[in-house]
């Protein structure tokens, strides 16, 4: 007698349909009229609010990201002016590193790339300042590509959407995601591009972290998350704390001298924090970053010319932060 075949192993599940019609269309009525939207906004444009977007509300960027491209509305604009002036633009909109790193971007797209951002996934990832994420979303929504784009809020809403699970495990994107992002982008770019924003948009305005609004959300039909009962997460992240860290000591004193026409003498700091120890740290690690210089005498300043090649090169090598916002707060 014949030995039975061993049953076969069960398919793994496959991805949920992708409602593409239903989220377009709701996209369509609901998305927020943002500067760096609309088919005629330029590619630096979008590049510019990508990188002030990361780890910052987008009513503080809009402000920002205005006054930057009314300053500088072409990256050869901005790769001619010093570094000290684009730390000072960016004046407190927080992680001022972005703004070096913008800067030394600026260079290489004028010398590099004719002054044009350039829209292939690896010329933007050489980009200093722009990860997997950032190209990603550079690419779809400057250049109208097929990508998938995985920041925050598009990672929560396809966790419910897809896993059944209230958050992503973990802060760093996992390969399981991207299979299931790519899964589910339609097959013409520019209706890729489409529900690509729209995802974002249905993170940022229904399906979010704290007071998700299903009732409202035009992918309810579908959603795993919704049909388990909306069950809550194991692990809450921890919040995060900013009085009295090096972070605010940072901040602090690099206002001062984004705000002094002149070198700051090392005492002038003293005023402004109580601790010896955590402000000479923050002084330290202020030069370390690029972010400001010492002068002969020991006093401080913005950094001195545009950013050096050997630090370009260092923030070059530290900068890939593109990636869907993991909580990386620093000054």
């Amino acid at each position: 007698m014949a030995a039975l075949a061993a049953p076969a192993a069960p398919a793994a599940p496959a991805a949920p349909a992708a409602p593409t019609d239903e989220l377009i269309d709701w996209y369509a009525r609901n998305a927020r009229d943002l500067p760096w939207r609309g088919a005629d906004v330029s590619p630096w444009s979008v590049l510019v609010s990508e990188i002030m977007l990361q780890q910052t509300p987008v009513a503080r960027v809009i402000p920002a990201h205005a006054s930057w491209l009314a300053r500088w509305p072409a990256p050869a604009a901005l790769a001619a002016a010093p570094a000290a002036a684009a730390i000072r633009q960016w004046d407190r909109l927080g992680y001022p590193r972005r703004a070096l790193r913008l800067h030394a971007a600026a260079g290489i797209i004028a010398t590099e790339h004719g002054g044009q951002v350039p829209a292939s996934l690896p010329a933007l990832r050489a980009l200093p300042g722009v990860g997997s994420y950032t190209a990603a979303a550079v690419a779809v929504f400057a250049f109208g590509q097929r990508h998938a784009v995985l920041d925050t809020n598009v990672r929560r809403v396809l966790a419910r959407f897809a896993a059944g699970v209230d958050r992503p495990a973990g802060s760093a994107t996992s390969a399981a995601e991207v299979a299931v992002a790519d899964s589910l982008l339609p097959a013409e770019p520019a209706i890729a591009a489409r529900w690509s924003i729209g995802l974002m948009e249905l993170g940022a305005l229904v399906c979010t972290a704290t007071a998700p609004r299903c009732f409202g959300c035009p992918v309810a039909d579908g959603c795993a998350w919704l049909a388990a009962g909306r069950p809550a997460a194991l692990v809450k992240p921890p919040a995060q704390k900013y009085d009295g860290t090096d972070r605010q000591c940072r901040g602090q004193v690099l206002a001062v001298l984004r705000e002094s026409a002149a070198p700051v003498p090392r005492v002038r700091f003293d005023a402004i924090w109580p601790d010896p120890a955590q402000l000479m740290r923050a002084l330290t690690s202020l030069v370390n970053d690029g972010l400001a210089a010492t002068l002969p005498d020991g006093s401080y300043v913005l950094p001195l010319g545009s950013t050096s090649s050997s630090h370009e090169a260092r923030v070059t090598k530290a900068a890939k932060v593109g990636g869907p916002r993991p909580n990386k707060w620093e000054v």
